[in-house]
């Protein structure tokens, strides 16, 4: 059994798996060993050029990292340019498998996945790739990515658990808004929860506004609202009725929204530029609890009032912090926030090279699975990564754990 990955370290209690002193600027890759002598070699295929460059700058600088803190001498690293292209990607493996590529690592897009995959699975050559399209994994191929589908699973349980049961989503038309939606309905029906309403936008903004007012129900409760006005003017002579329409005045709908909480599978300004609609059509976040993924994972979304309160599903932030901040130290720049998959991928080389090296599908899914810089995470037979997630809040000064992430899989299980 493959032993846990290093972690970066971190302030929680417990045994500390540290990590060797930094240096100035990271090992460059090695040369190439002769055949069937030396470490283990390892393939990485990043887009190194093309419209992509910088995120593939990124990950190749975290996959460096990786390889002076955990790599030692068992792996060397052999980075290939796919231009952020099928074609490229496709020639950028049958050049990493002629070098005797044991594993490749990436490549990012489902795309280039696909291309990949023929050739790999052709020379029995495992893939861990970045990609979050579920339809290319399986067969040799697993995602190392955050898959939209487990956050809708732990942010949803959460809120069930917290005894919301009536849900709702507001999504981008999109294929990542379209399967988030899908999931929260399987989600809500498998734990005992409803999806009361769903609406789709696109990204023109002068078309957001009929969404929202549409979930919010507006209309039906501004036409209950004055309805009810009228029968309380009706009964002038009537003190409790009066005091009544009082407490309607300056409202602009009667009754609650139709759901307990609404999911926002959106990031960004995009995020930004639609939570706001929300209160303004009288979904109150005081009372409607705002939901949302991955993409939330953003400190500075608490500086837009709707976000505030709101939950998300993500990896637990301190390693991420911790790692951010070395990162930077190094290369004198932030990561991407996809950096860590390029980590623990080269960690997870490292850790299956230690013995053997063993790069098979069994060694691969072992069901204990290994600990990474975005906490724990093992690959399911469909290749699908299952990661343990933790729950945060969006607060005003930045985001608060309210429900930790597993530390194993058997206290996920329980």
């Amino acid at each position: 059994m493959p032993p846990l990955l290093p972690t970066v370290p971190q302030p929680v209690p417990g045994p500390q798996l540290g990590l060797p002193a930094l240096p100035t600027a990271p090992a460059a890759p090695r040369l190439t060993p002769p055949a069937g002598e030396g470490p283990a070699r390892i393939a990485i295929l990043l887009p190194l050029s093309g419209p992509e460059q910088a995120t593939g700058r990124s990950l190749l600088d975290a996959a460096l990292l990786a390889l002076f803190d955990v790599g030692g001498e068992r792996i060397t690293l052999l980075p290939q340019d796919t231009q952020g292209t099928a074609d490229g990607a496709r020639a950028a493996a049958a050049q990493a498998l002629q070098m005797g590529a044991q594993l490749i690592l990436g490549p990012v897009f489902s795309a280039e996945v696909s291309a990949v995959a023929d050739s790999a699975r052709a020379r029995d050559v495992s893939v861990v790739a970045f990609s979050t399209d579920a339809s290319v994994a399986g067969n040799g191929v697993y995602l190392l990515a955050f898959m939209p589908q487990q956050q809708v699973e732990r942010v949803v349980g959460y809120a069930i658990s917290r005894g919301l049961r009536q849900f709702a989503a507001l999504a981008p038309q999109t294929p990542y808004g379209v399967t988030v939606v899908e999931s929260l309905r399987s989600v809500s029906e498998r734990f005992g929860g409803t999806v009361a309403r769903t609406e789709f936008y696109t990204a023109d903004a002068q078309e957001l506004m009929d969404p929202v007012r549409r979930l919010a129900d507006y209309q039906s409760r501004h036409d209950r609202l004055l309805s009810r006005r009228r029968q309380l003017e009706a009964l002038p002579d009537d003190a409790t009725a009066r005091r009544d329409l009082a407490a309607l005045a300056g409202l602009d709908t009667f009754g609650p929204a139709p759901f307990q909480a609404v999911l926002l599978p959106e990031g960004g300004a995009e995020l930004r530029q639609v939570a706001p609609l929300l209160p303004f059509f009288d979904v109150d976040p005081a009372q409607v609890k705002f939901l949302g993924t991955g993409l939330w994972d953003d400190p500075n979304l608490g500086q837009e009032p709707a976000l505030v309160g709101g939950w998300f599903a993500a990896p637990p932030p301190d390693n991420l912090a911790a790692f951010s901040e070395r990162f930077n130290g190094v290369f004198g720049y932030r990561p991407q926030r996809i950096a860590t998959l390029a980590y623990d991928a080269v960690a997870l080389a490292a850790a299956l090279a230690r013995s053997g090296p063993d790069f098979s599908r069994e060694a691969i899914t072992t069901p204990s699975g290994f600990a990474g810089t975005d906490g724990i995470f093992r690959f399911l037979p469909s290749g699908i990564a299952d990661r343990g997630l933790a729950v945060l809040e969006v607060q005003a000064k930045g985001d608060k754990v309210i429900d930790p992430a597993p530390t194993t899989f058997q206290q996920a299980t329980n």
